[in-house]
């Protein structure tokens, strides 16, 4: 039976190498995007040549908008799980930020995701197997200077999860957070070398994780054989912090 999967920010380094993954395990996918539709596109180009007897479409949509979710809605029609790795953050001291960056950081990591599950979630309740999975950060349960308001959105992607979670666990469906630590990822581009090495220098494993040792643990979530694994932050960072 074929299995389907919506990736939230299949654009960024993340989501896409977990769209990779999927697809190289038997996933068909709905990838979405908001402003990188290239990116999407040679990544469903990529797919369908290697993985013919799978689907794979495009979803644009700004997750900042509120108005429209029911139109993204009815472009699914079968859904199995739902991965949420889309991702902003603004990096300055706290009384600096903006109403406005407030708004959208609630949005994009928790608002959206929760408005769209109240949506999505007969579909994954259909085969009694749905998987929902949020990437999050290690600094939702350590939190960070600088980084109070993501902090604070990654932190409550993990309360959500929690006692979501005991909502729906009777229709088969697992809630779960994965949390990286430090990941080479565009996103660090913001940071100097010095600094980033001695973020690096931190870390007991001696790395930035790569955006693959990320998608092993959704794939792992997504397997039918986790089922049992659920309402639960998994802390993947190398030893770092958390």
């Amino acid at each position: 039976m074929r299995r389907w999967a919506l990736i939230i920010g299949a654009s960024g380094d993340i989501g896409r190498t977990v769209a990779q993954q999927l697809a190289a395990s038997g996933w068909s996918l709905v990838l979405h995007y908001h402003a990188h539709g290239e990116r999407v596109a040679a990544l469903i180009e990529t797919c369908q040549a290697e993985y013919p007897a799978q689907d794979f479409m495009s979803l644009q949509y700004d997750l900042t908008d509120p108005d429209h979710l029911d139109q993204v809605v009815s472009q699914l029609f079968a859904l199995d799980a739902v991965v949420f790795a889309a991702g902003q953050t603004v990096y300055h001291l706290f009384k600096e930020t903006t109403v406005t960056e407030l708004t959208a950081l609630m949005r994009v990591h928790l608002l959206t995701p929760m408005a769209l599950l109240t949506r999505l979630q007969d579909k994954l309740a259909r085969n009694g197997s749905g998987r929902v999975v949020f990437i999050g950060s290690v600094y939702g349960g350590s939190g960070s200077a600088m980084e109070v308001a993501y902090s604070t959105v990654k932190g409550g992607q993990s309360a959500f999860v929690h006692a979501y979670a005991k909502e729906v666990a009777s229709l088969g469906i697992t809630v779960n957070v994965i949390a990286p630590g430090a990941v080479a990822t565009k996103m660090n581009a913001m940071f100097d070398p010095a600094t980033l090495a001695a973020v690096q220098a931190d870390i007991p494993a001696g790395r930035f994780a790569e955006p693959a040792d990320i998608g092993y643990y959704v794939r792992m979530l997504l397997d039918p054989a986790a089922a049992y694994l659920t309402g639960q932050t998994l802390y993947v960072t190398g030893g770092w912090l958390q």
